[in-house]
């Protein structure tokens, strides 16, 4: 049985989008910008914007009484300073997301975890972009020594659930990754 948007639309599953050609137009980095020309199903010729990136990994630090570890620092895009988990681009495309996010969580908060597993994977901007991050969870956490990136500058702070949820409605957080984290954890681990 065909559902509204296939009797008017067909099935978009089914249509083909042809790509003819790719151009790059910057290298970055941390991006490549590129323009693709492609053909779209009607047969119109049209041209998107497409950022490549290779991939990044996340981690969600919960302490042994159930708070959470988050640092805030400088998003240049934003001008302005944001509260997030820590986070961090791949060193290659063929690392480990798992150990990619161990790195993060060490050199970023000073915490350490060999219990780090999976909780959730998301495309922040699908429209012009490929990028993906994978986000884990990591309890158990250990003391360690950070050792921040040359050009990072991050203070950790400890939050518990139920302010940062708050923060989110009342739109006083806004990072992607961190409200899709801290949403995907309470609804898994504490409902």
């Amino acid at each position: 049985m065909k559902n509204k948007n296939e009797e008017l639309h067909g099935n978009l599953e089914e249509m083909k989008i042809e790509r003819l050609n790719r151009t790059k137009i910057a290298t970055g980095k941390i991006i490549n910008y590129y323009h693709d020309t492609v053909r779209i199903p009607n047969g119109n010729i049209a041209t998107w914007d497409f950022i490549g990136h290779q991939g990044a990994a996340a981690v969600l630090p919960v302490t042994d009484a159930k708070t959470i570890l988050l640092v805030r620092q400088y998003r240049n895009a934003l001008d302005r300073f944001t509260l997030e988990i820590p986070a961090g681009g791949l060193e290659n495309a063929m690392e480990p997301r798992i150990e990619a996010a161990a790195r993060e969580l060490e050199e970023e908060t000073g915490y350490r975890s060999d219990n780090i597993v999976p909780l959730i994977s998301i495309y922040p901007t699908v429209a012009y972009c490929n990028e993906k991050i994978d986000i884990f969870l990591a309890r158990d956490l250990k003391k360690s020594v950070r050792a921040l990136d040359e050009d990072e500058y991050i203070n950790v702070e400890e939050w518990s659930v139920q302010d940062l949820e708050k923060m989110i409605y009342n739109e006083k957080m806004q990072d992607a990754k961190t409200i899709a984290a801290l949403l995907a954890y309470k609804n898994k681990y504490l409902n």
